[in-house]
């Protein structure tokens, strides 16, 4: 996976389809990021540089309750690149 902002869109593309807001806000966030569950509102700094904004959304989407049967056929592909990242990383 590249770290272009092509691929941050379509990680932002994921979460929009799973209704979820994806917001850049100042902060001490103590991962870089904050999930708000109840109001589907994904926090993250916005003192990330690119690849750590990519980094922060491939750890907080195994954590949310996605599924895929209601993503779109290339936001499908995107989120099944990020769960096999995801995957890669935790071994």
């Amino acid at each position: 996976m590249k770290y272009t902002q092509t691929t941050l869109d379509k990680i932002e593309k994921v979460l929009d389809e799973m209704e979820y807001v994806v917001r850049y806000e100042r902060g001490t966030f103590q991962s870089g990021y904050c999930i708000l569950e109840q109001k589907k509102v994904v926090v993250l700094n916005k003192f990330l540089q690119l690849e750590g904004r990519i980094n922060t959304l491939i750890d907080i989407i195994p954590q949310l309750n996605v599924n895929p049967d209601f993503l779109s056929p290339e936001t499908r592909k995107t989120y099944e690149d990020v769960m096999a990242k995801h995957a890669e990383e935790e071994k």
